[in-house]
């Protein structure tokens, strides 16, 4: 067996077993995301070792995606790091084998503290699982390692139940990409989403006159790669064409004569150039458009540019 072939069984392996762990999530995976979602305070993710880490990549996504959350070495927590846990946390103790003397040792002055406690663990049986509020299995019935010794798939399901956490609440608390900037503005998406709308947009309008027939219109949108123009009776927009109201147009009219003003929308969404890429995008999202045209100022209507969603990826 090559080393390729050997590495497509091990992904097999470790599918297979993410895939019995996931069918087994019950309820309780439920309550969980309800109570971190209606915790007044923060979570804290504390583990050891390989699940440390991975507690600590848990803690990063929460806290990321809208969830204040924190990580907590075991280890430290008992030298002085539990000072920064208060009665309204949520503790989330990760430990596969849920007997970790470190992940042990924690539970206690956590219970004296007062705040609630989920079990991440692959032994409900466990000391740890016997202990707290809920628990959420990570069970696994092998390890990919041949020895059953290094942790490899137990390690990539704690990983995945972290990330079914953050997703369900990232989608409870209805956190999109505009939020996700906030807290990344280093990063690209932080950059592009936290930049300026007459930074990114496109001065060069597509326009066309109220008279233009349809046969020009399908080769106005296409040119100029926006998937849309807007449409001027003398120096006044008056409405928008987009590709979808050019294949409207063509099932409704069947003539490639009819004029702009039979198939425009009179209607249109605006920004005004000085507002963030973060309200163009919000704009975007809600109303289901991937266009807004760009007005001076709030107030004034002429349209100096037009913003795409292309516009936006590629902004930098």
């Amino acid at each position: 067996m090559t080393y390729s072939e050997r590495a497509k069984q091990i992904f097999r392996e470790e599918i297979a077993e993410l895939e019995k762990l996931g069918a087994s999530i019950d309820s309780r995976f439920d309550e969980a995301v309800e109570m971190i979602y209606h915790c007044t305070g923060k979570l804290v993710v504390t583990g050891i070792g390989k699940t440390g880490l991975i507690g600590h990549k848990i803690a990063s996504s929460m806290a990321s995606t809208g969830q204040p959350s924190i990580f907590v070495n075991a280890a430290e927590a008992v030298h002085g790091d539990l000072g920064m846990v208060s009665k309204e946390d949520i503790v989330l103790l990760v430990s596969n084998s849920g007997s970790s003397n470190e992940i042990l040792g924690v539970i206690a002055p956590l219970r004296a503290i007062g705040c609630r406690l989920i079990a991440l663990t692959g032994d409900e049986q466990s000391p740890l699982a016997k202990e707290c509020d809920l628990v959420l299995s990570i069970h696994v019935d092998k390890e990919a390692c041949p020895l059953g010794l290094a942790p490899t798939t137990s390690t990539t399901a704690t990983t995945l139940m972290g990330d079914a956490l953050m997703i369900c609440l990232m989608e409870k608390r209805h956190f999109r990409a505009e939020n996700f900037a906030l807290y990344h503005p280093g990063g690209a998406l932080g950059r592009q989403l936290l930049g300026r709308v007459k930074n990114a947009m496109q001065q060069a309008v597509p326009r066309v006159d109220i008279h233009t027939p349809l046969r020009e219109l399908v080769h106005e949108v296409s040119d100029k790669h926006l998937g849309m123009t807007m449409v001027y009776d003398e120096d006044k927009c008056v409405g928008i064409i987009t590709d979808g109201d050019l294949r409207r147009a063509i099932e409704r009219f069947g003539d490639l004569q009819v004029p702009a003003e039979k198939m425009m929308s009179p209607t249109y969404k605006r920004i005004h150039k000085e507002a963030l890429l973060t309200d163009a995008l919000a704009i975007m999202d809600k109303y289901n458009i991937t266009t807004l045209a760009v007005t001076e100022t709030p107030e004034s209507e002429a349209i100096i540019g037009i913003l795409s969603i292309h516009h936006i990826i590629d902004f930098n």
